[in-house]
């Protein structure tokens, strides 16, 4: 058995292959099941954990969040007003 002919079976295996696979994939028989998956983001889910418990985003407890907020070299409230050296 010479190279082209261990390609050419390979080639026709791989068609093979690829013609069952999409037979299978656009079946009638697999429609509903592919109706399914395609309505999964719609799906009704239970919360998470994330979305059970309070965000720490809002709640400042860092030492540094606190002493940013009442040292007055760092701008108190108005932090971002840009270059002041100009």
């Amino acid at each position: 058995m010479d190279t082209g002919t261990f390609r050419g079976i390979i080639t026709g295996l791989l068609i093979i292959a690829f013609l069952g696979l999409t037979f299978w994939a656009y079946s009638k028989r697999r429609k509903p099941d592919f109706d399914e998956a395609a309505n999964l983001p719609f799906a009704d889910d239970q919360p998470s954990f994330d979305e059970e418990r309070p965000s720490t985003d809002d709640t400042r407890t860092s030492s540094d969040d606190r002493r940013r907020d009442t040292d007055p070299r760092h701008g108190g409230p108005q932090e971002n007003q840009g270059d002041k050296n100009t």
